[in-house]
């Protein structure tokens, strides 16, 4: 038996979510969010907490977040931002919003978060036209799959080198490797032109002379790219 054979069971992941310190606000705002029709939109505790410690380990100052829902994500980042650091948040959902401000506000990094309501390219085009291009130190990806190339080109723009984006979804619970593998109640969500995107972006990666890459099995499928 080989080591990537191994499956985490149920009772491997208790194991491993009773050694995170996972903060109790987090813990709150993961509860809340598990009672939303759209709850798997999710990042999971295991990858929150590696974002905060990558963040941490990177020295981000300023950071940049495509895709924020109800704000779990955004809080993981903001939490391990400096004081004086800055997360630009944006989403289409005002609903989600106001729960991720209410967090935000009690955790006491509010100040830190420049939460912009509308579409990604748009928020990206905007910074990119203020002068932003090479400015910030980290990028999460965790939008509508189809725009993934779009918000990838403008969002390298955007890094500075040496700073890493992370790209979510990239395995697309398994339909970038094998459609069937989708579970039954996903494949209504989940469309060919979402699969192809994924699928497309993700050669594009592995071949780009511009970044250093890995793509990580955590939850479903985190990509990290160091721009060269």
């Amino acid at each position: 038996m080989e080591k990537a054979e191994i499956r985490f069971s149920g009772k491997i992941r208790d194991y491993l979510l009773s050694t995170l310190r996972e903060p109790e606000i987090l813990q709150r705002l993961r509860e809340e969010t598990s009672r939303d029709p759209h709850a798997i939109m999710q990042i999971p505790p295991e990858q929150g907490r590696f974002m905060s410690f990558l963040v941490k380990a990177l020295g981000v100052g300023r950071a940049l977040e495509l895709g924020t829902y109800t704000g779990y994500s955004a809080l993981c980042i903001a939490l391990a931002l400096p004081d004086d650091g800055r997360l630009v948040a944006c989403d289409i959902n005002e609903g989600w919003a106001d729960i991720a401000r209410k967090y935000w506000q009690e955790a006491g990094v509010a100040h830190k978060i420049d939460f912009r309501f509308g579409k990604a390219l748009r928020t990206l085009d905007g910074l990119l036209q203020s002068g932003a291009a090479g400015s910030f130190d980290f990028i999460f990806i965790d939008a509508d799959k189809v725009n993934y190339d779009a918000y990838y080109e403008r969002s390298l723009s955007l890094l500075r080198p040496g700073g890493v984006m992370a790209i979510d979804n990239v395995l697309l619970f398994g339909a970038v490797a094998d459609r069937n593998l989708l579970h039954a109640d996903l494949s209504a969500r989940i469309g060919d032109a979402e699969i192809a995107a994924v699928q497309r972006l993700n050669s594009k990666i592995s071949h780009d002379p511009r970044v250093d890459q890995v793509m990580l099995p955590m939850a479903d499928g985190l990509t990290l790219v160091r721009k060269l």
